[in-house]
């Protein structure tokens, strides 16, 4: 039995081969063109062979022939130039047994010497003769050419122009505008419009200098520039025996300085006797010639239907591909035979058998920058997801994950082709097919190539050459998220560098989801459906009735009502503030049913509001506007510092005005308004504010001191009383007192209240504690039973100590009494089960307060600063001075004058004593050297007025000493503060963040300028990071665990950690994830690393006078010299990328100072090319 033959690729082929001898086909080019040939020669059972140079080393088309061979060794080629060494080439395909040479297009495709040097070796070179490339190839010849074929062309130079004097001869006999043209390539290199004098020599210059470094050749020629006209080329195919056929037109009209982006076949809106009479004087000049091979005449059509041949690119088109798809013919197949001796009727290609059906389109997918004026980008490709069906085309080269893109090539990453019976079917399809692209790492064209498909122009078939550069309509780009790629980015931080949240210490302790409770519905005694929102509670009433009726609602209320602090003040004090909003939505469903009959729930303004973008990562807004879409029946109530809306500082009255208007229609209900210092004339602009917002104004009296001690008589009941009457006459809604730091003792609470609500029978009261010194509920249960409509408490797992005093402890206090709460015991201890999950969650933030402390009466310290000063004091490296800092506190206090104590002045207070420890320093000798002592700035604009006026006003001498000569504020601070000008600010942040910024944006960004800077670009780094789970976004998953993030309703992310690769040289780190089932790796830059790493200076935005790159590539001219002066415009530099020159200019005038750079130096944008001494206006 005789052995049985082993099946392979080659077996395959010698079953079926068709080109006789001719088995070994060499691609000299490089990436989806080379790819291309490859793809066809295999179908024609042939033998590929690639070459490359060292730096396409890992580039596709290596690997898809069948042999591949570098040219040249390291360093004795350019990256471009190994494709340009013809003799180096030659060599190789004879030393491989090359048989045939495909050029592909561009490179050495239309160079006629190398068509002989190959044709001398005894090679088949695909393509038309030496001589029909030199008479054709070269523009000016092929001009003569058609001219004898009484073709018409458009006015040009008879012949090449090799001196600028010509190029000015021509001129003065037809005038501007022109377009200078390379005479041996095209692609839109080495071409040049120029429509005035002053213009005329740098573009000549520059033309001749693209040529030569695109196609070894820097000979130009000069034609009249015809405005507006459509670019029409003609297929042709043409066989050694002289038969010609043409494959019909293609409009390549969508230009961009000269280069083609997007083609249609056949070219719509063309008049069919126009059409006719293209497609015969292609046929004629090919004809006249003796054409062999594939080529491609291309015409321009004018406004008045009158078209002019313009040249044949002797080679393969970029385009061919649409041809292909409304033919049936593969064009390369026919260059292949054709070159090895068949007849087109041999093909099957005759006119008459040719037909066309249907409409393609092609558009090419590049690695530009749109909004950058299509900088090419270079890097890493992350992610390439790309598209695929019925009638989709994909022709690409290093259209992969992982392939690195240069700045030596040309950016064309791969060319979309798509076809359908119309013209229309076959622009949506393309459309789809480019929304359904997913390229990461590098940016793209596509956002362009979509707003282009989907303009009424194209849509309607009607565009010119100059369209792009006439329609800045079209720069209005599709936006990307690629949500998944940069959350990944942030993930892999986290996994390489861990949580970097300030405060942080630790890992979460809770190592699972938080477990949602399940209540038992009020109208049901199972446990029924509580997953929709209830729409029933006191938010009903403020709605429907307004402020005023709200307010007599409470009032009348026989029993208590509840304001939980859980979803602010708790956290805040317990926490840090670093509850995030996702934890607040997983539970607000319960929380709608469980607390339906709360008074409110305070979760917005104050600290939570800067924290959020400061810490978290995110809006504050929005998770004011996703929590009021979660919870509608129960009020929100937020803290407004008076003038200082929920800042530090004074603002412009119409920030604060504006401020109250959008959050209400954001969603707030109740504004708690108040002054840390009480300061009536600061809460007056508050008040005013909320009640044209159409809140309710519950104006805030900040409690010190102690008014059931005689001894104590600063803050006394009258204080209170008349305090209470200021805010009376202001017309508020409902009086608040806010007892910061826990000092309202029982008998003080019953004092207080009793009093108030003697004097103010029909005033909703509604106080306000924290339980640092143990006496919390027994306080708000004194308030309760003197008067109080509404008392604060927090949910038991998150109360206590710096927190609010616990709520079941007070409503089964008050359950079996006539001052009943209507919130179910049973419903709290569901809820209380969530948070003590979430306190484990969010362990790692605790401040590792143990106990209560009565201390609080001496140094009066509130309970939200009570912890966030700790932690400050660890991170000054006081942390074991804890004591001395309470006792400092108390001190600072005096210093101060003895003030009410509450964000921004309890923050005063804090600068001082924490400054007083680290200094070492008494009270006394605070004193004593005030005026050499440089104090905290907090501490200086306190004292100069920043914050308003305290209650007995500065002490002095110290005010004068600490202020010295700086100007002293003795009014309101904002009142002589001119208006902030919000759209001027609108336009300025959607110049810098693009079309996204809302009015909310607005205000965050005038309130907290800096932190909205750094969360944005958080978002622009990461995206939004609010949707991924705490545990993931404070601790790195274990390497093969599995999770999930829901970045919008319906689409969920599965992501894996796979693995963790080792630190580079660069000092970073790939981190392997997986994506939804697919691959994604991240580089990381490890932050444990002691990488020494030499960087170029970045040109500095601050200055007028630095000039950056404005894009990646290679130096290839230095102008500027130092101590040269420059005028406003002058250039300094060349670069080149991506074979396309740019010149760089100054912007300003000046003297130079600094050139850091030299001719070959690769730099990246941004990167300082001239540093100038800016003239003085």
């Amino acid at each position: 039995m005789p052995p049985q033959r082993e099946h392979s690729v080659e077996t395959i082929r010698r079953s079926s081969e068709v080109m006789g001898s001719l088995r070994k086909l060499m691609v000299v080019n490089r990436g989806e063109i080379a790819i291309r040939v490859f793809r066809t020669a295999h179908e024609l059972s042939m033998r590929t062979i690639s070459i490359f140079s060292y730096e396409d080393r890992l580039s596709m088309h290596r690997y898809k022939a069948d042999e591949a061979y570098q040219i040249g060794k390291l360093g004795q080629f350019t990256p471009v130039g190994a494709y340009l060494a013809q003799d180096e080439i030659v060599r190789v395909a004879k030393e491989h047994g090359v048989a045939m040479i495909h050029p592909g297009y561009g490179f050495l495709s239309e160079n006629a010497e190398f068509a002989r040097k190959v044709e001398a070796a005894g090679i088949t070179f695909i393509g038309p003769s030496a001589n029909v490339i030199e008479s054709l190839g070269d523009k000016t010849k092929a001009r003569q050419i058609a001219m004898e074929c009484q073709v018409p062309v458009v006015p040009g130079t008879p012949g090449p122009v090799s001196d600028y004097s010509e190029a000015v001869s021509f001129i003065k006999e037809h005038g501007f505008p022109i377009i200078i043209k390379a005479a041996m390539g095209g692609g839109g290199r080495g071409m040049r419009v120029v429509r005035d004098e002053a213009s005329l020599e740098d573009a000549f210059t520059r033309a001749k200098s693209e040529a030569l470094s695109a196609f070894g050749d820097g000979t130009v020629f000069i034609e009249r520039f015809v405005d507006k006209p459509r670019h029409i080329e003609v297929q042709l195919l043409a066989d050694r025996a002289g038969n010609v056929v043409h494959l019909f037109e293609r409009d390549c009209s969508v230009q961009r300085r000269h280069q083609k982006v997007v083609e249609i076949a056949p070219a719509k809106n063309l008049d069919n006797a126009v059409r006719e009479a293209i497609l015969n004087d292609a046929v004629k000049i090919a004809k006249h010639v003796k054409y062999k091979n594939a080529g491609t005449a291309e015409f321009l059509v004018d406004n008045q239907n009158r078209h002019y041949f313009i040249e044949i690119n002797p080679r393969i088109q970029v385009e061919h591909t649409i041809t292909e798809e409304i033919t049936g013919i593969d064009i390369v197949a026919a260059q292949i035979q054709i070159a090895a001796g068949a007849l087109l009727p041999q093909l099957g290609l005759t006119q008459q058998r040719i037909r066309q059906r249907g409409f393609a389109i092609q558009c090419r997918v590049t690695t530009e920058d749109p909004e950058l004026n299509f900088q090419p980008d270079t890097g890493k490709i992350e992610v390439y997801r790309s598209s695929g069906g019925n009638g989709v085309r994909l022709d690409g080269g290093a259209g992969y994950a992982g392939a690195i893109i240069t700045p030596h090539y040309d950016s064309l990453l791969v060319k979309c082709t798509c076809s359908g019976s119309t013209y229309e079917v076959a622009r949506r399809k393309i459309v789809r097919a480019l929304v359904e692209f997913r390229i990461r790492g590098v940016k793209t064209n596509i956002p362009f190539l979509q707003r282009l498909l989907t303009h009424e122009t194209f849509i309607n078939g009607n565009c010119w050459t100059t369209f792009i550069d006439d329609t800045p309509d079209l720069f209005r780009l599709v936006r990307y998220q690629n949500r998944a790629q940069r959350m990944l980015g942030y993930l892999g931080d986290v996994v390489v560098n861990g949580s970097q949240i300030k405060g942080q210490l630790g890992d979460p302790q809770l190592h699972h989801e938080i477990e949602v409770p399940v209540l038992r519905n009020n109208s049901d005694k199972g446990m029924g459906d509580v997953s929709a929102p209830l729409q029933d509670g006191w938010r009903k009433v403020l709605v429907e009735e307004g402020p005023e009726a709200f307010a007599k609602a409470v009032r009348k209320y026989p029993g208590v009502l509840i304001m939980d602090t859980t979803w602010r003040d708790a956290h805040q004090s317990l926490l840090a503030t670093r509850v995030r909003t996702i934890d607040l939505l997983r539970v607000a469903p319960a929380t709608t049913h469980g607390l339906a009959n709360a008074f409110s729930l305070e979760m917005w303004g104050g600290a939570t509001f800067d924290v959020a973008m400061r810490f978290l990562h995110e809006d504050p807004w929005d998770r004011l506007i996703k929590l009021r879409e979660a919870v509608p029946n129960i009020p929100f109530q937020m803290l407004l510092r008076g003038a200082n809306a929920v800042g530090y500082t004074s603002y412009p009255d119409n920030v604060v005005y504006d401020f109250c208007a959008k959050a209400v229609q954001a969603g707030m209900d109740i504004f708690r308004v108040f002054d840390s210092l009480n300061y009536v004339e600061n809460m007056k602009l508050g008040i005013d504010a909320v009640k044209k917002a159409g809140g309710v104004v519950e104006a805030a009296i900040c409690y010190s001191g102690d008014v059931s001690d005689p001894e104590k008589k600063k803050y006394t009941l009258d204080y209170y009383l008349q305090l209470t009457q200021e805010l009376v006459n202001e017309g508020i809604h409902i009086l608040g007192i806010k007892d910061m730091a826990g000092l309202l003792k029982p008998e003080a609470a019953k004092m207080l209240i009793g009093a108030i609500r003697e004097k103010y029978p029909d005033l909703p009261i509604h106080v306000h504690t924290h339980d640092t010194a143990g006496t919390g509920v027994a306080s708000m249960l004194a308030a309760a039973a003197a008067g109080a409509d509404v008392v604060d408490a927090a949910l038991d797992s998150m109360s206590g100590m710096t927190s609010q005093p616990a709520m079941g402890a007070l409503v089964a206090a008050l359950e079996q009494t006539n001052m009943g709460t209507g919130i179910r015991m049973e419903d709290i201890q569901k809820l209380n089960s969530y948070w003590e999950q979430a306190r484990l969650l969010y362990s790692c933030f605790e401040a590792n307060v143990k106990s209560a402390d009565s201390g609080v009466y001496d140094h009066e310290m509130p309970g939200g600063q009570y912890t966030n000063l700790m932690f400050q004091a660890q991170q000054l490296g006081l942390g074991t001075q804890w004591r001395q800092i309470k006792i400092a506190y108390e001190e600072a206090n005096q210093l101060c004058g003895d003030i009410v104590k509450v964000t921004p002045s309890s923050k005063v207070v804090g600068d001082l004593a924490q400054f007083m420890v680290s200094n070492s320093l008494t009270g006394k000798d605070v004193e004593e050297k005030a005026r050499t002592l440089s104090f905290p700035t907090s501490v200086v604009e306190f004292f100069q007025g920043y914050l308003g006026q305290p209650v007995g006003g500065f002490p002095e001498p110290l005010r004068s000493n600490i202020i010295k000569e700086l100007p002293r504020i003795d009014g309101r601070p904002g009142a002589s503060m001119p208006p902030m000008d919000l759209a001027k600010l609108k336009e300025e942040l959607t110049e810098k963040y693009g079309g996204s910024i809302r009015d909310y944006d607005v205000l965050s960004a005038a309130l907290y300028p800096k932190v909205f800077a750094d969360y944005r670009e958080i978002v622009q780094q990461h995206g939004d990071l609010s949707v991924i789970p705490t545990r993931y976004f404070l601790k790195k998953p274990e390497v093969g665990e599995e999770f999930h993030i829901e970045i919008e309703t319906g689409k969920t992310l599965i992501i894996k950690l796979l693995a963790i690769g080792s630190i580079g040289g660069d000092g970073r780190r790939d981190v392997y994830f997986e994506l939804n089932g697919e691959a994604r790796a991240i580089s990381i830059n490890d932050k444990s690393a002691a990488i020494e790493k030499i960087t170029r200076e970045k040109a500095k935005p601050s200055n007028p006078g630095d000039v950056g790159a404005p894009m990646s590539g290679v130096v290839i001219e230095v102008r500027a010299k130092e101590g040269a002066h420059l005028k406003a415009g002058d250039p300094v530099c060349v670069l080149s990328a991506m074979k396309m020159e740019t010149v760089v200019t100054t912007p300003v005038a000046g003297k130079v100072e600094l050139v850091p750079i030299e001719e070959g130096d690769s730099l990246s944008s941004g990167d300082l090319v001239v540093r100038l001494v800016k003239d003085s206006a």
